[in-house]
């Protein structure tokens, strides 16, 4: 039979070292029981339309999730269980109310108010995890706060569950790695049912058991157990937090176990798996299994039947309670979006006009860098390439970091751009204190491997019904004028912007970077920062920077006032507005230059005032006009401005072509000053 263990272990009192008592026994099998309990009433509220829409049953996986539950330590340990992890959840401290709601998806549901999928438990009070439905991508999370466990001294540990076939995730495969790479503090627990959804083993990898993929990792404890025997899988339990916390490394627990119903209720497994292996996968149930061994060893018929009525008692009275239980409210959608960014009343609208020596948008990025991580010690930074002696990234924005602040707050990263990213979501877990800076990927266009972890990050505050915010920024060197063609040209704003609960910026200025920066560090949520490559040594962004300067996130900037047409640009593209606005002045025509500098939030009333006060706008950005967000720009101004508009908006951009290697290519692609020039001059003349 697909998924069962080979053959059923002997339960001697002893088995494995354990000498359960009778009081030890009691509570074990209430617990596994109650488990069933509900795991058999989840599928009766889809029936009768009370919820519960998504439930993975947990029956022939009891023996394995009793063993975590009971491992974790509520309030130390961190535990990432996964969608069918019900009886783990119970074990470890989510009641059967709290259980209910989240199945019904009410709004007192602690997981996240109903804004998640049923069966995706969590309680972040004791340390249970609220993990997404992207399949084990939670590796990445579990990975992340073991290396802050790890980092603070903690002797936390940190669980992370799944189904075996998640292990064909390449991001499982980085996470599993990179755990194993630094020693870290987590017990990965694979629960090996045979099939993922309908998909067998045998499709999945050439291992009958996936753990002996990882065998070859030198600080991995791989222990094997019966997934379908509590006491055995307390004894690979054991092992692997003996492993763990002996500092050697992480460990994985492989349970064998067997999956007695279909992958959920929209599966129907008798479609793909027959009569027989059905009949021996009921044959193999551990609940029955292990009552026999509760009678043989203390526990009368009476006290399991008491326990079994006092189980029916409890699950009918949390019912009661979860139903009368109110349902989240329509105007609650908007609640919990992104945090509110850090505000420096000394700088309410991130303007200066102090005057000094200007200096790079570069040196801008590095000394604001070094200044927050001096008057934070709880911040670290992490990317490919960016900490090694005197190199300090590809373009040296981290130089000078690492020696300072040492290698436990700055340091390299595995060419992985989601492990990048997925340990950033999963340190910042440990503590709220905690700010990650990463280096996402080296150039902006090599993000796209981290995009699912990216979309993660941009959900978890609203999901989590605020409970928990990932405090990243995630740096970008972005756009094209160096002649580095693709993968090293191209700009994805466009993109990033399409996600609520991220902040995307680009700053045109050594000021605003530095003042960008400071006020993303200090901020909880995440921030894109993109950087426009172009710009760290030119002379055109120098600027004088204040001490301690911040820019308010969703505030633009009036780079030069006029009072004939409007240009929106953000990043390089400022400085092509600020040329052909002074061409444009010789011939006695007045042009006013937004510098957006924060595209999300974007700062709507500054544009709608310009644009009432020239009555024409030319937006100007780097990326592609078709697809890029200067439609989302000019969408704006004709829904909210229309009225005052005394001509079509105009926007300037990349060709729809990707940007090319060789120098003429490249400037035929991308916009510049002359290109901004002509269509100014086109929108004036209408």
């Amino acid at each position: 039979m697909v998924g069962a263990p080979t053959a059923a272990k002997s339960q001697d009192s002893k088995k494995n070292g354990y000498s359960p008592s009778k009081t030890e026994l009691a509570r074990w099998y209430g617990l596994m029981h109650l488990g069933r309990v509900l795991d058999d009433k989840a599928p009766n509220y889809l029936k009768q339309a009370i919820g519960w829409s998504y439930h993975a049953p947990s029956a022939g996986h009891d023996g394995i999730q009793l063993a975590l539950g009971l491992t974790f330590r509520a309030g130390k340990d961190f535990l990432f269980p996964y969608y069918r992890d019900m009886t783990t959840c119970l074990a470890a401290g989510i009641t059967p109310e709290e259980i209910i709601l989240n199945g019904i998806s009410k709004d007192t549901d602690i997981a996240g108010g109903g804004r998640h999928m049923s069966n995706h438990f969590a309680k972040p009070s004791i340390g249970i995890q609220n993990v997404s439905s992207l399949t084990g991508n939670h590796t990445q999370h579990a990975a992340g706060l073991g290396r802050a466990a790890k980092h603070y001294k903690s002797d936390a540990i940190v669980y992370c569950s799944q189904g075996e076939s998640s292990l064909s995730e390449g991001y499982c495969y980085e996470a599993i790695v990179g755990a194993d790479r630094e020693k870290l503090p987590v017990v990965f627990v694979v629960q090996d049912n045979g099939y993922g959804i309908s998909v067998p083993k045998r499709d999945q990898a050439a291992n009958e058991q996936l753990c002996d993929t990882f065998s070859g990792l030198p600080n991995l404890k791989i222990v094997k157990c019966d997934g379908l025997d509590l006491l055995d899988s307390l004894r690979g339990m054991k092992e692997a937090v003996d492993h763990v916390r002996s500092g050697r490394g992480p460990a994985m627990v492989y349970a064998m176990c067997v999956r007695i119903h279909s992958h959920s209720n929209s599966d129907r497994h008798e479609w793909y798996r027959d009569e027989a292996e059905l009949a021996a996968a009921k044959a193999a149930d551990p609940l029955p299994r292990f009552r026999k061994y509760c009678l043989e060893h203390g526990l009368t018929e009476a006290e399991l039947q008491a326990l079994e009525a006092e189980n029916q008692a409890q699950y009918l009275a949390a019912h009661d309670k979860a139903m009368a239980a109110p349902a989240p409210s329509p105007e609650s959608i908007h609640d919990f979006v992104i945090p509110e960014g850090y505000t420096d009343p000394k700088w309410v609208d991130g303007t200066h006009s102090e005057a000094g020596t200007p200096i790079s948008l570069i040196t801008a990025l590095n000394q604001t860098l070094k200044e927050e991580f001096r008057a934070n010690p709880d911040t670290f930074i992490w990317g490919q390439d960016m900490a090694n002696k005197e190199k300090g990234g590809i373009f040296n924005v981290s130089k000078g970091m690492q020696p300072e602040f040492g290698e436990g707050r700055v340091f390299n990263a595995p060419i992985a751009e989601d492990f990048i990213v997925g340990t950033a979501n999963g340190m910042s877990r440990f503590d709220k204190k905690i700010r990650v800076v990463v280096e996402g990927a080296e150039f902006a266009d090599y993000i796209w491997p981290a995009a699912e972890q990216i979309v993660e990050c941009s959900h978890e505050y609203w999901r989590t019904k605020g409970q928990f915010a990932p405090n990243i920024t995630m740096r970008l060197a972005s756009g094209g004028y160096i002649g580095g063609g693709l993968y090293h040209s191209q700009n994805v704003e466009g993109w990033l912007t399409t996600l609520p609960g991220l902040r995307v910026v680009v700053p045109a200025f050594a000021d605003d970077a530095a003042g960008l920066l400071r006020t993303a560090l200090r901020s909880e949520g995440m921030t894109c920062y993109l950087e426009p490559k172009f710009l760290y040594n030119s002379k055109l962004a120098h600027a004088v920077v204040p001490e301690g300067f911040t820019v308010p996130f969703g505030k633009a900037r009036i780079r030069r006032e006029g009072s004939d047409l409007t240009i929106l640009a953000f990043g390089t593209p400022v400085h092509f507005a600020l040329e052909a606005a002074e061409k444009l002045a010789a011939e006695g025509k007045s042009v006013e230059v937004v510098d957006l500098r924060s595209l999300s939030p974007l700062d709507e009333e500054t544009i709608l005032a310009s644009v009432k006060k020239t009555h024409r706008v030319l937006i100007a950005h780097e990326d592609k006009v078709f697809g890029g967000f200067g439609g989302e720009l000019a969408a704006l101004v004709a829904s909210k401005a229309f009225p005052w508009l005394d001509a079509p908006v105009e926007r300037v951009g990349s060709e729809f072509i990707p940007v090319g290697f060789n120098r003429i290519l490249e400037r035929a692609i991308l916009p510049n000053a002359d290109k901004v020039f002509t269509a100014a001059k086109r929108v004036l003349a209408f």
